[in-house]
């Protein structure tokens, strides 16, 4: 065997073991050391393969949200080399916020770490729209693709189109601000992705999080169950901060905007803003409310208020929501209900969680609701979002509700239900302000034609706090003494 033959079958086994092994590639083929985050999401990547992992559960999406600086680029890049070397034909497309920038990083880096293996300099040619086999390249390669900023939805949307193949890789670099149009064919994608069946195909973003909207938002938020979320920062309070970052520089951002600026948010602690500036609520408020603990004392004492949203067409849910105090109970959400069934729904609900108020959206089917209840002598309340609200800040009452749940969930008190789909309802609203300066929600219609969702179990929540409502001990006991403090989970399934 000739020399060239021996180095031709070393390549070749040494392609087989890299191909379960993307650790393994960075350090033998392209002489990279990853960080400890970088650790972590590169054998996140090789662990989505193991078949003992049912599935549905195997991630093929993975999104890195990061501070400034951390080295995320490079491995894209060395992400990028592993999938299209190790796999015959394979097929990748890369674009990022611009022209300019991918051209500038992205693309930049990966003729660095190629520059770095004589394996990929021999196996692949870099130009600057397209990296691609020597041998086959017609069928094996990665598109550089951009979009402009004029360009309609269409057009956006075919901006990572026409991949087809056994094996595709799908990459977003600086996808804070990217429109969701961009991301939408990388999806489409991967529609015939097998693993099992050797179809691999995979979809990468990364960037910082300065947008409350886009692809890198939406897989932090609305659609976090089907990806796989590395959160990167740069705190100098934090041990499991990025390496790279200097940790003189973190703390003099710190100094000079404030811990709590959206400044610092992004750029040195790898989170979203608090809030667009027509935004009541920002992700990261909400995630933190999610993950707050509160003891079983601190709120059983306090009382225990029912919100009722009604769907008003087919596709909407009605809502069942009881907030205790500082704590929301996991929501019971159903779909396709007639009024009488609402009705009945509500009646269970009151009999086994025995709230002290009752509130119920007395919209277009809502109202039928709250008559067949009071008739049946059931205390209820009946809502009007469009009314007059209690104090005179707000345009109306649903703007007032939810002006106060905002306060709740931001005054590091309150315990939300931890549902990925409610981060997104709690921070899809905008505000304005009216022609007598009262502050105005975006209207319910107006949210689901922007978002493509009603945010029903958010709006529910927010009529728990649709008035005061009496204490226990401000009403005295019933007839039936004291009632009694039980353990209850306000976070289970069950209803």
């Amino acid at each position: 065997m000739t020399p060239e033959e021996h180095e031709r079958e070393d390549a070749i086994r040494n392609l087989a073991r890299w191909r379960n092994d993307v650790v393994a590639f960075a350090r033998e083929c392209l002489g990279f050391e990853p960080d400890d985050w970088q650790l972590e999401y590169l054998r996140a990547l090789t662990e989505r393969r193991n078949k003992r992992i049912p599935r549905l559960e195997r991630k093929r999406r993975f999104a890195l949200k990061a501070c400034v600086g951390p080295g995320k680029t490079a491995v894209l890049a060395i992400v990028l080399w592993w999938f299209i070397s190790t796999r015959v034909d394979a097929k990748g497309a890369a674009t990022s916020i611009t022209g300019a920038n991918l051209d500038a990083n992205l693309w930049a880096e990966l003729a660095k770490w190629q520059d770095k293996s004589p394996l990929l300099m021999k196996a692949f040619e870099w130009t600057a729209t397209q990296i691609r086999s020597r041998e086959r390249p017609s069928t094996w390669f990665i598109d550089a693709r951009q979009w402009a900023n004029s360009a309609d939805p269409n057009s956006l949307g075919n901006t990572l189109a026409g991949l087809h193949g056994d094996n595709v890789i799908f990459v977003i670099d600086e996808a804070g601000g990217v429109p969701m149009e961009v991301a939408a064919a990388a999806e489409g994608g991967l529609a015939n992705v097998d693993e099992d069946e050797g179809r691999e195909g995979m979809f990468l973003i990364a960037g910082n999080p300065t947008h409350l909207s886009g692809p890198l938002y939406a897989a932090c938020t609305r659609d976090s169950t089907r990806w796989h979320v590395q959160e990167i920062t740069g705190d100098p309070d934090d041990p499991r901060r990025a390496k790279r970052i200097s940790i003189d520089w973190a703390r003099e951002m710190i100094a000079s905007y404030g811990r709590d600026s959206d400044v610092v948010k992004v750029k040195v602690l790898g989170q979203f803003p608090s809030v667009s500036p027509d935004s009541l609520m920002g992700p990261d408020e909400v995630y933190a409310a999610m993950k707050r603990e509160v003891a079983l004392l601190e709120y059983a004492s306090e009382v225990k208020i029912m919100g009722v949203d009604v769907a008003r067409y087919g596709d909407d849910r009605t809502v069942i929501c009881i907030r205790q105090g500082r704590v929301m109970f996991k929501p019971k959400v159903m779909r396709n209900l007639d009024v009488p069934d609402v009705a009945g729904q509500i009646v269970m609900a009151i009999e086994k969680h025995k709230p002290d108020g009752v509130f119920i959206d007395q919209g277009t089917f809502g109202i039928g609701v709250v008559d067949i209840l009071r008739r049946t002598k059931y205390p209820v309340l009946g809502i009007d979002f469009g009314g007059k609200p209690l104090s005179g800040h707000y345009a109306n009452r649903r703007s007032e509700m939810w002006c106060l749940l905002a306060e709740w969930v931001k005054n590091g008190k309150g315990r939300l239900a931890d549902m990925p789909e409610l981060t997104n309802e709690l921070t899809a609203p905008k505000y304005g302000f009216d022609k007598h300066g009262h502050l105005l929600l975006e209207k319910k219609e107006e949210i689901k034609k922007r978002t493509g969702c009603s945010p029903d179990i958010a709006d529910a929540l927010a009529l728990t706090f649709a008035q005061p409502v009496a204490s226990q001990a401000m009403r005295g006991f019933g007839p039936g003494g004291p009632v009694p403090v039980r353990e209850y989970d306000p976070h289970s399934e069950k209803w």
